[in-house]
């Protein structure tokens, strides 16, 4: 079976049924337990996620039936095999026995991780694959069918944070592996979907002039700083500037054809030896 946060929250059965749970509090408690798996989860935790800081006064018994709904809603539509528990009780709180593998956030998580290994290894045809099948995950905003309280929303965020490094990795995995030019179309959206992340803009200037496009290099830095000055009321960082000046001078290396090049553009990463 898998559980899948990635999007709307999805069950899919062993025979591949797809079923979406339609109680939003029950859905909440049983996202939260699966973004710990095989971790007690406190009762303080779930009733500060269904109810915030003002639950009612019946906030412990009301917990124990979104619990109960939880699971009877789990055997009602086979969704787990006959005598397996998924979710038990373990004081103070509950614990949901699913493997990392079942759970679309773990198995990202876990991609991810392997994918910044590779690319500190030297491996960057590794991390490609990794950060490619990481970012296939993805179907949407995470639980976008469900509302979510303060604990989930913190989770959500730190799952945007690790995507982002992911299409991070992807990009100088690229370029570790002469992609540079291949990477312009995948950045030209980066910074539509992150016009703020002046990482992604220092990329995309470099990989523009690598390519030959030396006056649309020109026109993306004039872009991000008109962007920053518009919506933050500031300048762009000291490497984006000094990306600028290179790019202005009649030095004919500005592509930044080394890797050393690249992250001084953008900000320094783990270093990677080149594909062989």
């Amino acid at each position: 079976m898998r559980f899948r946060l990635i999007g709307p929250f999805e069950i899919v059965s062993d025979d591949g049924r797809v079923y979406r749970p339609g109680t939003p509090k029950v859905c909440q408690t049983l996202a939260l337990l699966l973004t710990r798996p095989h971790e007690i989860v406190t009762a303080e935790a779930l009733i500060h996620e269904l109810w915030g800081d003002r639950p009612p006064r019946s906030a412990v018994n009301t917990l124990q039936t979104y619990v109960y709904h939880a699971r009877r809603m789990l055997v009602r539509e086979n969704l787990v095999p006959p005598g397996r528990s998924l979710i038990v009780t373990s004081p103070p709180g509950y614990r949901l026995l699913a493997d990392d593998g079942e759970i679309d956030v773990r198995v990202f998580e876990g991609l991810v991780a392997g994918a910044r290994t590779a690319l500190a290894d030297g491996d960057p045809a590794t991390a490609l694959r990794g950060v490619r099948e990481a970012l296939d995950l993805w179907r949407g905003p995470a639980l976008s069918n469900h509302p979510v309280g303060d604990v989930l929303a913190g989770h959500l965020v730190h799952l945007e944070e690790l995507r982002v490094r992911a299409f991070e990795i992807g990009i100088e995995a690229q370029e570790h592996l002469g992609l540079t030019r291949e990477s312009i179309p995948e950045l030209r959206k980066l910074i539509n979907d992150y016009p703020l992340n002046e990482w992604f803009h220092s990329r995309l200037i470099t990989a523009l002039v690598a390519a030959g496009r030396r006056a649309e290099g020109v026109r993306a830095y004039q872009h991000v700083r008109r962007v920053l000055a518009d919506e933050l009321g500031i300048d762009p960082s000291p490497e984006l500037r000094q990306l600028e000046a290179r790019l202005l001078s009649a030095a004919p290396h500005v592509p930044g054809a080394s890797a050393v090049a690249v992250r001084r553009a953008g900000g320094e990463r783990s270093p990677v030896r080149s594909a062989t």
